[in-house]
């Protein structure tokens, strides 16, 4: 059984049904959890390695914190891209990522967007209007507890003075991509998600937060610790092929 023709997209459950059906003759898979923001371009290339005949991978897209909690009950996982640094952190100081692995990979900025039919017009700048612009609309981002979307809008809204007056507001939103579908179907005013979201999304970006308004949005990589069979390092190598970062480089991604 491949895994990831039929688990790519499912949730953990069905992953772990899956691994213990395939049982010890499928121990090649490789199992990748990842950011949902990754979802499109890591899609497309996972899509060619396997066109590759490199072997198969199953990957669970999800917010990274949720990710990091599966791992740290004994998800099946063998590679971790997080979407910020503080969830790879949480899992390397209770020893369950690889260390010497780890690399910053890829970075991000961070948006305002809106329905495509609306007629939201602010400027990102210290004091603006945020709250009365939305004009009693909600504005959905990630849950600023855990989703790194959440952490890095808020961040940037405490920093332009403007998070007090907005947050009544706010749709906690599970993932960034759920706040995503939640301005691209007109069920919030607007929302604070990445740019490589917005980019391939039905929705109109209203500005961008400056870079000094949130921490720096890292991506980090990293092998899950003890999980060191050969298919595992092979596709490690091949995420980190200058080939690679071009596809996510495509998806507006920057990288190192």
């Amino acid at each position: 059984m491949a895994l990831s023709r039929t688990a790519r997209h499912l949730g953990l459950g069905a992953l772990l049904w899956l691994a213990a059906l395939a049982g010890p003759a499928q121990a090649a898979h490789v199992v990748l959890f990842a950011a949902a923001s990754t979802t499109e371009p890591l899609s497309e290339i996972i899509h060619r390695y396997e066109a590759e005949g490199r072997g198969d991978v199953a990957v669970s897209f999800g917010s990274s914190s949720t990710l990091a909690k599966q791992i740290e009950n004994g998800a099946p996982a063998d590679i971790f891209l997080s979407a910020d640094e503080a969830w790879m952190d949480y899992l390397a100081k209770r020893d369950l990522v690889s260390r010497e692995t780890r690399t910053d990979y890829l970075h991000n900025t961070l948006v305002l967007i809106a329905p495509q039919d609306s007629e939201l017009a602010v400027t990102i700048a210290p004091g603006f209007p945020l709250a009365a612009s939305l004009h009693n609309g909600r504005l959905a981002m990630g849950d600023p507890d855990h989703v790194p979307a959440g952490i890095y809008g808020k961040a940037a809204l405490e920093k332009l003075g403007v998070w007090k007056s907005v947050e009544p507001q706010v749709v906690r939103a599970n993932d960034v991509r759920a706040a995503l579908a939640y301005v691209e179907r007109g069920e919030a005013a607007a929302g604070i998600v990445y740019a490589t979201d917005a980019a391939h999304a039905r929705v109109r970006v209203v500005g961008t937060f400056p870079e000094n308004s949130h921490p720096p949005i890292v991506y980090p990589l990293a092998k899950v610790a003890g999980h060191d069979d050969p298919a595992v390092r092979a596709l490690l190598d091949y995420l980190r092929s200058d080939k690679v970062k071009k596809i996510f480089e495509e998806y507006g991604f920057k990288s190192d």
